[in-house]
């Protein structure tokens, strides 16, 4: 066995029960459970409190010819006791509706929160965003677009979405998440793997399909 993988199996957890606490805009399961140690033997009973959420897409914008990065900006409840702004610069970025592929979801919000259609999308890759507490599952992608005539605002009025699209250098998107000025994981992880990719999607990008 790899090292990279526990030695456990699903029934090393000892689910006793599993109810839904809350569901409103969030859902929270209650979970009463046990579960195997690394020693052998069983940890104690214990409740945990699981978010349960859908997998979602995150899609990098990026115009090769340009060199811009395209981010959208939105008010976010979740720093709101912070210091900090509370209109983050992100991604475009959407959950998965039941029967959807990601890649699907990808192509829809990019046209809900940016007004446009990005090609040749390539998958970036996926991550738990907060396992610790939450079921959400992120893939990411990376779509190039033509940066030129993308702005203003734009979002699904019903979903209460106010989303300002921002166009900036890919230089100083690099510069806002060295110093921390972008700090969501969703977009540090796909503007670093840009830096680290960025030859080898443009090789790919600029070769016939």
């Amino acid at each position: 066995m790899e090292a990279l993988d526990s030695p456990f199996q699903p029934d090393d957890i000892d689910i006793q029960s599993r109810t839904t606490s809350h569901s409103g805009f969030l859902r929270i399961d209650t979970l009463r459970l046990r579960h195997r140690l690394f020693d052998g033997g069983w940890s104690d009973n214990m409740q945990r409190e699981l978010l349960v959420r859908p997998p979602a897409v995150g899609v990098l914008l990026f115009d090769p010819v340009r060199d811009e990065i395209v981010l959208v900006r939105q008010f976010r409840i979740g720093v709101l006791d912070e210091d900090n702004d509370k209109w983050l610069l992100e991604l475009v970025a959407g959950m998965v509706d039941p029967g959807e592929a990601p890649l699907e979801v990808a192509r829809r919000e990019a046209q809900e929160e940016a007004d446009c259609s990005p090609a040749d999308l390539v998958a970036i890759g996926e991550y738990y965003n907060s396992p610790g507490i939450s079921s959400e599952k992120i893939s990411l992608f990376c779509g190039r677009v033509d940066a030129r005539s993308l702005g203003g605002v734009h979002g699904l009025a019903a979903e209460h979405e106010d989303i300002e699209v921002v166009v900036l250098s890919a230089e100083t998107v690099y510069e806002a998440v060295r110093t921390g000025r972008i700090n969501n994981a969703m977009t540090i992880i796909a503007v670093q793997w840009l830096q680290l990719h960025k030859a080898t999607l443009l090789a790919g990008w600029s070769s016939p399909a």
